[in-house]
């Protein structure tokens, strides 16, 4: 018997301790709940080597989930998901934002099961993701962001190149709206890219779907039945 259809509300982008978020793994669930958010996708930092070696290098703080973590990392979503989903009803999808900050470009991997280098090049990072069924969106790809920590140049100025082989791209983020993949009519997601308390009010996307990772997958893939939404604080 097939889930009935519904609005969903959903954030894919989603920081926590784990990688250079503020809050653990159990906070970012609790919070999210509390707010009747029906979907998250967990997605802490995996970084390129350059990136990582540097850090190292000047003693700062990685930020990241290291390939030797990754499975511990995935068996930590695992076992929040079910409690998410006892608690709240929400479904936990575990994710990973590879993030090559030489090369300047940030990939969602959305339901993502294998350790992918985030020094490859787009095009193979992306195809080895698609080869594990993991939805890909391409993140923040706007000039709006300067900062390291957000950096998608490279997407943004390759988009015509880029545009079929997302799954998704952001048209949102925290509380910007990126009007080129409006325009071009991309389709589209939209999200927090949540590190710390507040950040819970901002764009999330509502997706008409049955409650299963794999219908929520398609909607976004088929963008039918998608839309941007922006949750404020009640006063």
């Amino acid at each position: 018997m097939k889930d009935s259809v519904e609005w969903l509300l959903c954030d894919f982008h989603v920081h926590t301790n784990m990688s250079d978020g503020h809050l653990s793994l159990e906070e970012v669930v609790d919070l999210f709940g509390r707010h009747g958010v029906d979907v998250i996708a967990i997605t802490d930092h995996v970084l390129d080597r350059e990136t990582l070696e540097r850090r190292k290098k000047n003693n700062e703080p990685l930020g990241t989930i290291t390939e030797d973590r990754f499975q511990d990392y995935l068996k930590k979503l695992w076992k929040e998901q079910k409690r998410a989903w006892e608690e709240y009803r929400m479904i936990l999808i575990p994710g990973v934002e590879i993030t090559n900050n030489t090369g300047l470009y940030h990939i969602l991997a959305i339901d993502v099961k294998e350790y992918v280098d985030p020094s490859l090049p787009v095009e193979e990072i992306v195809e080895r993701l698609k080869e594990q069924n993991a939805l890909v969106i391409a993140a923040h790809p706007d000039r709006k962001k300067q900062d390291e920590e957000h950096l998608s140049w490279y997407l943004w100025v390759n988009m015509e190149r880029f545009k079929d082989m997302f799954d998704a791209w952001e048209v949102a983020n925290r509380d910007d709206l990126f009007n080129s993949i409006g325009v071009k009519k991309y389709r589209y997601v939209a999200n927090s890219d949540f590190h710390e308390m507040w950040h819970v009010y901002s764009w999330k996307t509502l997706i008409r779907s049955e409650r299963n990772v794999e219908a929520i997958k398609e909607a976004i893939r088929k963008n039918t039945d998608v839309a941007i939404y922006l949750m404020r604080e009640k006063t």
